[in-house]
């Protein structure tokens, strides 16, 4: 293995920078900023769901802002086509060939606003690039930039004009999460500070795209052991076989939460996962992944069972014990 290209010190300063860059823009949202910086370092898509109004695309663009790399916003609406997103091949009268033209994927960081207004087959249009972070179109391949990064925004499905994503859309995100009302605090003092000023205008890039690179490699190296992996997988199983669960976590969620809880676990300022970064992590890397049983979504009394369903998980599967 090579030597690390980022000290521990290194590491704590530049997240720190990004994190209070984006705190700027994002007031009171402490877990909000954490998550993105977390799906970011593990080289993950994040999806941030709730009502309209609360800063899902502020922090989007925020984040984005505080990053020296190219940033591509899509504005997802119903008449959005796949060739929009990917780009399209267009015939050139002067070389008779037909040359490819970039879609707005093509960016480090892609800001997918309102993913769920546009119809499935546009959705679908970012699988591939989510996945395998390329793009093929009339039987081409075209890499995209490294690193690459989708972060998402939908309202609730309840609302007008809103379609749901597929199951294999949502399972190329990382970690789902809620923004949430603000405090009262926080919300005064957004209306103090946003009277006649966008903060958002004042970020300014605090991290190179070489340095976002160093960040990733230093989470890659956080050292996780076979007891941990096994207790992953363990958590991903139970999933499987839940009476109350018709689908359970896909392998590529188990290994997007081990991803994860190694980026979690830098961020506290260990090298190395413990099982609480695992069953930490399990609502937001599976909540979106799970479906419930039409009896357990018929039966519920208050809310999504998924969240219930995973915190049982989570009491029942044996946690390892160090030196056991």
């Amino acid at each position: 293995m090579s030597e690390p290209t980022m000290t521990p010190e290194e590491f704590r300063e530049t997240t720190a920078r990004i994190t209070d860059s984006v705190r700027r823009v994002i007031d009171g949202k402490e877990h909000a900023i954490r998550s993105a910086l977390v799906v970011l370092l593990a080289e993950g898509h994040l999806l941030v769901e709730d009502v309209p109004g609360v800063g899902k695309t502020m922090l989007a663009r925020a984040l984005a802002a505080s990053i020296d790399a190219d940033v591509r916003r899509i504005q997802f609406t119903p008449d959005l086509l796949p060739g929009d997103v990917t780009g399209v091949s267009v015939f050139s009268p002067a070389n008779r060939v037909f040359e490819f033209t970039p879609g707005a994927v093509f960016a480090n960081v892609v800001i997918a606003d309102e993913i769920n207004r546009s119809s499935p087959k546009t959705q679908s249009a970012l699988l591939e690039a989510m996945e395998e972070r390329q793009v093929s179109v009339d039987g081409r391949t075209h890499p995209l930039p490294d690193p690459f990064l989708v972060i998402a925004t939908q309202n609730p499905l309840e609302m007008d004009g809103t379609y749901a994503l597929p199951e294999a859309q949502l399972d190329r995100f990382m970690m789902r999460m809620s923004m949430g009302y603000p405090d009262a605090e926080a919300e005064q003092l957004m209306l103090r500070q946003r009277d006649t000023h966008n903060p958002l205008a004042d970020v300014r890039p605090v991290v190179t795209l070489d340095g976002v690179a160093r960040l990733i490699d230093f989470a890659h190296r956080v050292h996780v052991a076979p007891p941990v992996e096994a207790y992953a997988v363990a958590l991903a199983q139970a999933t499987r076989t839940h009476p109350d669960l018709q689908l359970g976590a896909s392998p590529r969620a188990t290994l997007q939460l081990v991803r994860a809880a190694k980026a979690w676990a830098a961020l506290q300022g260990r090298e190395f996962v413990i099982p609480d970064d695992l069953s930490g992590l399990a609502r937001a890397v599976f909540g979106h992944r799970l479906i419930p049983t039409r009896h357990a979504a018929a039966s519920r009394r208050s809310g999504d069972p998924v969240p219930r369903i995973i915190d049982q998980i989570v009491q029942h599967v044996p946690v390892p014990v160090a030196g056991g």
